[in-house]
This record gives C-alpha cells, sequence and structure tokens, in this order.
C-alpha cells in the first residue's frame, strides 16, 4: 500500500516542462485503494503536482479504467473548473473512459466542444479535446454529424497540429 507522503515525492520539483518521477510512480500503484491516493493530488493548489498527479492518473487508466469511475463526479467537476492547460489536456484524454449519462455526456461534449473550437487555447489542449469527442463518437454514433461540423470549422483555421490530428482521425 502507497502512502500519500510516499506518492507525493515522486511528484514535487522540478518545473512544469518536466514530468519529474511520475514514470516511476505508475508501477507503483497496484490497486484502487493506491489509485485513490493518487487521486488526491488532483486536487492540489502546487500546479507541477496537480500535472503530475494528472499526468500519472490519465496514464494508469489507459490500462484500468475502472479505476476512474469511482471519481466521476469529481472528474466532471474538474472538467468545468479546470484552468491549468496541462489539467485540461488530461482531463481531456480520461474523460472518455467513463460511463457517462446522457446528461453527462451532453456537459462533456459542451465543454470539449469548447476547448476544441477556442482559437485561444492551448493547441495541445484543443487536440485532446478533438480526440475526445472522437473517442466519444464512436461510442455515440449519433453525434457524428456534430463532429463533422466541429471538424470542418477547424479545418479552415489552418493550424498544422489541429490538421495532422484530423487526418489521422479520419483514417480510422
Amino acid at each position: 500500500m502507497e502512502t500519500t507522503a510516499n506518492i507525493k515525492k515522486y511528484l514535487e520539483g522540478g518545473d512544469l516542462r518536466s514530468i519529474g518521477r511520475v514514470k516511476f510512480l505508475i508501477p507503483l500503484i497496484r490497486n484502487q485503494q493506491d489509485f485513490d491516493l493518487l487521486f488526491r493530488f488532483l486536487h492540489s493548489k502546487d500546479r507541477i503536482i496537480l500535472m503530475r498527479a494528472a499526468d500519472a492518473v490519465e496514464k494508469i487508466t489507459i490500462g484500468r479504467p475502472q479505476y476512474l469511475q469511482s471519481h466521476k463526479s469529481e472528474i466532471l467537476d474538474f472538467f468545468q473548473s479546470a484552468e491549468d492547460k496541462e489539467f485540461k489536456w488530461h482531463l481531456s484524454q480520461m474523460v472518455p473512459r467513463l460511463s457517462l449519462t446522457e446528461q453527462e455526456l451532453e456537459i462533456v461534449l459542451s465543454k470539449l466542444n469548447q476547448w476544441a473550437g477556442n482559437p485561444t487555447e492551448s493547441r495541445i489542449v484543443r487536440v485532446n479535446a478533438l480526440q475526445a469527442i472522437s473517442e466519444i463518437v464512436e461510442e455515440n454514433p449519433e453525434l457524428e454529424k456534430d463532429f463533422k461540423d466541429l471538424i470542418e470549422k477547424l479545418q479552415k483555421e489552418e493550424i498544422a497540429s489541429i490538421n495532422a490530428r484530423i487526418r489521422k482521425l479520419s483514417i480510422k
């Protein structure tokens, strides 16, 4: 069983350009209880700790999405209030892994569309939001028309990173 103090030492130090010791932390998160301790750091006021915790949570849940489900309401709250671009891009990657009600799905899609379509938003946030929408549309084909409309709008901006992601999504 990991401890909060043990987890924190992997998240601290350095600057925002580094993921610190996250790759060493990930294998130490072996069960839901360890994950729950890590998840607490998503409430950190320290931007570096928050960013690294979000990175670890996002990477761990690629293979274990069920760990997120008990934190769904917190994730949806974070989704509405996130300000830091690093947190937004990790939230975008996590949210398609949740089982969402119709109402929750509407809220999530609204925010993802806002992030993807906002020219003042970080390009990484925009690309990850676009990817998340694509993953949600795969599970909800009735949303495809709105997604195609968004893609058309974004292509007109002629931003290389966004257009590259659109091409990648079109290959599927």
